[in-house]
Parts: C-alpha cells; sequence; structure tokens
C-alpha cells in the first residue's frame, strides 16, 4: 500500500528539518518541491510530496506522520 504526505512548512531551516525527518522514516520523496507566496504572512511557504510503502492497508484514521 502506497501512502501519501504534503510537507509544507515556511522557506525555513524548519522545512528542511521536516523533510529530512520524513527520509529518516523511510518516506521517499514525490516529485519537485513548490514554493509560493503567502501574502496575508509575508512569507514563502515550501512544499513536499512524499511517499511511502505500508504493509498496513489504509485508513483515513491513520496518522501519516507515524507510519
Amino acid at each position: 500500500m502506497l501512502i501519501y504526505r504534503l510537507l509544507t512548512e515556511d522557506d525555513s531551516s524548519e522545512f528542511c528539518h521536516k523533510i529530512s525527518d520524513a527520509l529518516a522514516k523511510g518516506w521517499v520523496l514525490h516529485g519537485d518541491p513548490t514554493m509560493s507566496f503567502d501574502a496575508a504572512r509575508g512569507v514563502m511557504r515550501c512544499g513536499q510530496a512524499v511517499v511511502k510503502d505500508i504493509d498496513t492497508p489504509y485508513s483515513p484514521d491513520m496518522k501519516l506522520g507515524q507510519q
């Protein structure tokens, strides 16, 4: 079963740490990262899709970050 997450964060080292943590837990980058300007807050936001193959059947109740 392949599961998907979209990780987002302000353009900061926190975003890089979030991605690095997911990679260390077995998630794999999926596609290119994206950036967008949040005009309401005046900051750049980053996003990166990640996927992971798991043995457990998918459930909408599962906590994806704990997989």
